[in-house]
């Protein structure tokens, strides 16, 4: 489950990239261990929000004038970058939206409620994150929808032994996290949706906790949809992805909430 880094870290130098870690907290120099809520940022980051503010601050895809055109220039190529990190197949198939949470709640709202009826299941664990509960909890009361869950051992990882009876063809979507937000567990995501596609299952993967740490290429892991948040890898606060598999996009209606 855990790998010790082999590589040897110069704390001091790493520090220095990042302005924050100069604050005292009751009388010490400050110690960040809560990085999985929020992880504080490097001075690269700060700068560039400090450029785009003095250079290129206007609305994106909303104007002809220069600011705009720089403005929306540098924004698709993020979103080009972002396919590429994460091994996209095009920069059509990420949508920016605030968070990992909303995220998943654009899910629940575009794509469930277009295909999730009555009598349908949405699988999940029960080392779910809230944001990747209280959407389906909802959706389930809007649509008649049953909710399963993977157990979780006294190791904490899945019991995948329950898996064959819990992951049947009456389950519309398996949401999983990739990296547990509480216990550190790393789950199989490629061997999940490998599973779920068998009994024509779409898959939803919170990468919250695990893109800023694993290399992650959604292709190769095969999930249909899959989100995370830029405040938790050195980003922002209020920008988030989710990348849906263009197939899918296009059987959607235009997708509400998102910055497509």
């Amino acid at each position: 489950m855990h790998k010790i880094a082999a590589s040897i870290v110069d704390w001091k130098a790493l520090r220095k990239d990042f302005p924050i870690l100069r604050e005292q907290a009751h009388g010490h120099p400050l110690i960040y261990f809560d990085n999985a809520a929020t992880s504080q940022k490097p001075r690269v980051v700060i700068e560039a929000l400090r450029n785009f503010y003095e250079h290129e601050n206007a609305n994106v895809h909303r104007g002809l004038h220069t600011l705009s055109s720089r403005a929306t220039e540098a924004y698709e190529n993020a979103r080009q970058r972002v396919a590429e990190y994460i091994g996209a197949a095009s920069s059509d198939e990420i949508i920016f939206t605030r968070g990992t949470t909303e995220s998943i709640n654009l899910v629940a709202q575009a794509w469930g409620g277009k295909f999730v009826r009555g009598g349908d299941v949405i699988l999940l664990t029960e080392m779910e994150h809230h944001s990747n509960l209280v959407p389906w909890q909802l959706l389930s009361e809007r649509t008649g929808a049953r909710l399963r869950f993977v157990p979780v051992l006294d190791d904490g990882t899945l019991d995948l032994g329950k898996l064959p009876a819990l992951l049947t063809p009456e389950v519309k979507l398996f949401a999983f996290t990739h990296i547990s937000n509480s216990l550190g567990t790393i789950n199989p995501v490629a061997e999940l949706c490998e599973k779920a596609h068998a009994v024509g299952a779409l898959t939803l993967v919170d990468a919250a906790q695990s893109v800023g740490h694993l290399p992650l290429e959604v292709r190769k892991l095969g999930c249909d949809f899959l989100a995370f948040s830029g405040h938790k890898m050195c980003g922002p606060t209020g920008i988030g992805v989710l990348y849906a598999r263009k197939e899918i996009l296009e059987s959607i209606p235009p997708w509400h909430g998102g910055e497509k």
